[in-house]
Parts: C-alpha cells; structure tokens; sequence
C-alpha cells in the first residue's frame, strides 16, 4: 500500500506553497458552510412550518456551536504541536501527540455528549426559545448531540493532515459528505416529510461517513511516519502542551459561542422575525469568515513549522501572502452581500412563509455587517498567524475583546432603543476595535521583528569562519 503524502511547509516559494496548502482549506470550509446553508434552504421551502423550522435550526445551532468549541479547540491545539514536532524532524514527537490526542479527545467528547444531551431543554429555555418551535429546536439539538463521537474523530484526523502538510485529502472527503449530506436532506424534508429531524439525520449520516473515511486515511498517514524508537501510547508532557496550546482555543471558540448565545437570546427575545432574519443573514456571513477562518489554521501550521525550522522570514512573508488572499475572497462576499441581500435571504424560505419584517431585518444585518468583514478578515488572519508562533495570551486577548464588545454592545444600544440595528453595529464595532488588538500582537510577536532566518544565520556564520 502506498504511502500517504505529507508536506514539508519550511521550503519552496511562500506564497505558492501557502497557495496549494490553503485552497483545499478553504474548500473544505465553503463546501461545509454551503451544505449548512442547504439545511435551512431544504427546511425553510419544504419544512410545513416554514421559517419557524428555520428558527428552530438557528437557535439549536448557538447550543452546538458552544459544543463544537471543543472540538474544534482541541483539533487546533493539536495540529499546532503535530507541526512543530514535523517541523523539526521528531516523528515520534508526531507519533505521540497522536496518541496522546485520541485518549485526551474520547475522554472530552465523553463529557461533551452528556453535557449536551443533559442540558439541551435547559440550554434552549435559557435562550428563551418560543414554544412554537422547542419540540424541533430539542430535537435537532438531541440528534447532533449524538454524532459528537464522528465530529470529534473527523476534526483530529482532519488536524493530524493539514498539519502534515496534507489539506488535500480532507477536503475530497467532506465534498464526498456534503453531496450526501444534500441528498439524504432532500430524501428526509421533501419526500418523507421528516422536517427539522430529518435534516439533523442528514447531518447525522453524514458526518460520521466523513469521520471513517478521514480515520482510514489518518491510519495510512501514520505508518508512513517512521520512528526509530517506539511512542509511547500516552504522553504526559505531551498533553501538558496539548492543554497549554488548546485551552486558550477552545476559550476563545466557547466564549464565542456562549457571547453569540446571550446575543441569540436578546434577538428572540425581538419577536420571530427577527430571528429568522438573522438567521439566515448570520449563515451567510458565516460562510466568508470561516472561508478566512479555514485558511488561517493552514497560516498557523506554516507559522510553527517554520518556527521550529527557525524560518521566521517564511512567516513574515506567509502572513502577507495570506492576509492578501483571504481579503479579496472576503471583498468578494462584500459586494454580493450588499448588492442583493434581499434574493440571497428569498433563497432560504418561502415568500408565501417570510414575511416582510424579516426580510428587513436580515438585508439590514447583511448590509451593515458586511461592510466590515475586511476588519475581521484582517484580524482572522493576525490571529492565526500569533497562535501559530505560539502567542496563545495575545490571540486570546484580540478574541476576547471581540466577544465583549459586541456582547455588551447588544444589550447597551438594543436598551437604548436601537432595536435590531443595535444588534448589527454591536457586530461591526466589536470587529473593528479587535483588529487593531490582533495587529498590535502581531507586530509584537518575536517572528516578525528583524530575526534572521536559520538559513542566514548560517551562511553568515560560514561567511566569517
């Protein structure tokens, strides 16, 4: 059997090696993000109650995404230590932090799973969602609760990848996931009129056919990384920096997710129009930040490897090359977002089953918070670039005031009687004031402050002697 591929990110030209090492990333995250949007356009046109299943898929999705964090906060912790030990040639460092990262992630989704499947009525009363759509809501919440196991397994093979260089072979499985993940939503909703269960089903089936697909390639990848002293099975120095570097991740994606909870909770509190607006509106904004977001993770395992090569110029250059990407995909959204909000929002629900006001809300939130998705963008790509060359405390702190500002701002002006236009500039300051955070530690971290590459360093060294 043929040896899975990895890829050495310390050498050849930056910005075509970033180039061929992010677009699968990118991929990956628009091929997520447009299966997700298919859920609520497969439930919102075909669902019997219309935009109230919308609703129900919208208000389930704040609950999960404070569950995701975990995952996601501890696939990217552990694809930052796999990049460093492949950086500096210690397979068994590779070796190890696998293994130490599947007894360290059964044992966290363990508690994930009961925390969700424990909490879910509590979780969606406290969001005060309305009982004309808390049966699906639970529902929904029930059943993606229970593939934690697949999400957690496809999030760690998909980091164990990128950070071996490989962002390839994750992206043709989740396209292979998403068309059936498309398909089953169109057998469940339309043709057996299953509704909101029936897209969380699709999600279901889906995600855990990615998941084994993505372990047997992980397991082929694995035995093409040689090591000439036997890994140990678990690593406790290894976990201590698994811990130290996904701790501050999983903070930042948690607490966003528990600030755009108590956001969630002020919208529907606006009354159902509002929550369907925003919705469909946040979906769609969604999918150009984690666009951006996708390919800062691929900055991020660039940035260790070359850190632990001592390549600081290569990150230099690679936070350019990136950051100059990610804006013109992110420009792009702009002018589509605020050139027809009102068609993208038909998309997702009957005209018979939207009414007016929420068509309103969601142009005005599309319109206003896209005007600042360059800000975001530039502090997506600060962020990723700091977390890569280990500034944990800096990437936490940029995040942080991000989620306090647009929290706090929610509650203050939707008191002050801005309404729903509170809850859109709360968005567009919060990213704003966060930006120059993230840019301030960029240009604070050690990598970007004049420091030879290890390559210079020798030549001078070979030069004087």
């Amino acid at each position: 059997m043929k040896s899975a591929k990895t890829v050495d990110l310390t050498h050849g030209k930056v910005f075509i090696t970033l180039l061929k090492y992010s677009l699968p990333l990118f991929g990956s995250a628009m091929v997520q993000q447009l299966y997700s949007l298919v859920d609520l356009l497969v439930v919102g046109n075909f669902a019997a109650e219309g935009a109230l299943s919308v609703d129900a898929i919208g208000n389930a999705t704040n609950v999960i995404n404070i569950l995701l964090a975990f995952a996601l906060g501890a696939n990217g912790g552990c694809a930052v230590i796999i990049a460093k030990h492949f950086g500096a040639h210690d397979n068994k460092g590779v070796r190890e932090t696998v293994n130490t990262s599947l007894i360290s992630f059964a044992v966290l989704c363990a508690a994930v799973m009961s925390v969700g499947m424990g909490f879910a009525p509590f979780f969606l009363r406290a969001l005060s969602v309305h009982g004309s759509y808390f049966d699906d809501c639970l529902t929904y919440l029930y059943i993606y609760a229970g593939s934690m196991p697949f999400v957690f397994l496809y999030n760690l093979g998909c980091g164990v990848c990128s950070a071996l260089g490989d962002s390839k072979t994750p992206f043709i499985f989740l396209v292979i996931s998403s068309v059936l993940n498309v398909g089953l939503d169109f057998l469940f909703v339309p043709a057996l009129h299953l509704d909101v269960a029936g897209a969380a089903w699709a999600t279901f089936i889906s995600q855990a056919i990615s998941c084994v697909l993505t372990v047997i390639v992980l397991i082929r990848k694995l035995s093409a990384v040689k090591s000439e002293v036997k890994p140990r099975v678990f690593n406790g120095a290894i976990l201590k920096d698994l811990t130290a570097t996904s701790v501050p991740i999983i903070l930042q994606q948690s607490f966003v997710s528990v600030g755009n909870f108590f956001i969630m909770k002020q919208i529907n509190l606006l009354g159902e129009d509002a929550t369907t607006g925003f919705t469909t509106a946040f979906k769609l904004i969604s999918m150009s930040n984690m666009g951006v977001g996708s390919m800062t993770n691929g900055l991020a395992n660039f940035c260790a490897q070359n850190k632990a090569a001592g390549e600081y110029r290569r990150i230099k250059q690679g936070f350019w090359a990136v950051l100059a990407f990610a804006l013109v995909t992110t420009c792009v959204f702009l002018v589509l977002f605020v050139s027809i909000p009102y068609p993208l929002t038909r998309l997702f629900v009957q005209s018979e089953k939207l009414t007016d006001e929420a068509l309103a809300y969601s142009a005005r939130f599309l319109i206003i918070v896209s005007s600042f998705l360059p800000a975001v963008c530039v502090k997506i790509v600060a962020d990723g670039a700091v977390r890569g060359c280990g500034g944990n405390l800096g990437f936490t702190i940029s995040t942080f005031t991000d989620l306090i500002l647009r929290v706090s701002l929610v509650y203050i002006l939707i008191y002050c009687g801005w309404g729903f236009s509170g809850v859109c500039w709360a968005w567009a300051i919060g990213w704003s004031v966060s930006m120059f955070v993230a840019l301030t530690f960029w240009r604070l971290t050690k990598c970007v402050r004049g420091v030879k590459t290890f390559s210079e360093k020798t030549l001078d060294e070979t030069t004087a002697a």
